[in-house]
């Protein structure tokens, strides 16, 4: 078996890699940056994208990066854009790129890394588990899908503290509809008092690859009246702080079609958010992690009682 070689990504790789994601996804992949050598240097000289990249026979042949929201100074980056040519596959080389940036993120001060996981297959959600990561949000709908189907791609969120950090969830009286999952990931990240602080804006309303994005600070009164006429066949993605008033939260948003799908850490601050989404199209989903498959199950069954 010939020898694979690891080693960081080099500004003269651009155009390997992108031929690369062209191998495998065609025109479809999500994050179009691929499919310019010139953004992916750019992206790199920035210091937003901190890559890995695999070599067989001298030939780039797998490729990871840990992006990181440079313009927001997150302590948080993101292992992402995983690929490996299909002729090299089963050699565990995104597992291993995973682990060197694991490594390289505490080099880059990072307290914690996430992944979004896709799901239809399970190799990137059993990698994931193998690198430490802990399934905590699901994402129905969240991207066309990169296969070059007609459909949209589910992505599960896994989050890995590293080393000598935490991220605590604040310590709530979960609602029994989400407790066995919170109580999970309690063991897995530890609890606070508070809330950790929130930074930015009380209300981020946006459109993005098909979907409306909504990240909230707190459910007042009014705004939920306003969401609440949104129109109801919007693929609505909704973040809300993770503190005091979710249960409460929770029930209202429910009342109104709304799908509780799990948490994911506040790339702006050291807190979380809990997600919610309504407009989704229901499917039957086979998932590497029980919490995770569950709420996919309950978010199947609330998309089937809501129909849009």
């Amino acid at each position: 078996m010939d020898t694979v070689i690891l080693r960081r990504y080099r500004i003269g790789d651009a155009a390997a890699v992108s031929c690369l994601f062209r191998k495998i996804y065609g025109d479809h992949y999500v994050q179009p940056h691929v499919y310019l050598p010139c953004m992916i240097s750019q992206n790199h000289r920035d210091g937003r994208w901190h890559s890995m990249v695999a070599l067989m026979n001298g030939e780039i042949c797998g490729h990871a990066t840990l992006f990181r929201q440079a313009a927001n100074h997150s302590l948080t980056a993101e292992l992402a854009l995983s690929v490996v040519h299909p002729e090299t596959r089963g050699q565990n080389i995104a597992t291993q790129l995973g682990q060197q940036l694991l490594i390289h993120a505490q080099a880059l001060d990072c307290r914690g890394v996430t992944i979004k996981q896709v799901t239809q297959h399970p190799y990137t959600q059993r990698m994931a588990a193998g690198l430490g990561f802990h399934s905590c949000g699901l994402l129905p709908d969240y991207v066309p899908t990169p296969f070059g189907g007609p459909g949209r791609e589910t992505i599960i969120v896994g989050h890995c503290c590293i080393d000598g950090y935490r991220r605590p969830l604040p310590a709530l009286v979960w609602p029994e509809a989400c407790r066995e999952l919170m109580l999970h990931l309690e063991t897995a990240f530890g609890t606070a008092d508070n809330a950790a602080p929130w930074k930015g804006p009380k209300v981020h309303f946006e459109h993005a690859s098909g979907r409306y994005d909504m990240v909230l600070k707190v459910l007042e009164d009014d705004l939920f009246q306003q969401l609440e006429q949104l129109p109801t066949q919007w693929l609505i993605s909704l973040r809300l702080r993770l503190a005091e008033g979710f249960a409460s939260a929770l029930h209202k948003l429910a009342a109104v079609g709304f799908a509780f799908t799990g948490v994911i850490p506040d790339d702006r601050s050291e807190g979380w958010l809990a997600l919610f989404h309504r407009g989704y199209q229901p499917s039957a989903l086979t998932l590497h992690c029980p919490h995770m498959q569950h709420l996919q199950d309950q978010a199947r069954q609330s998309g089937e009682i809501n129909p849009q």
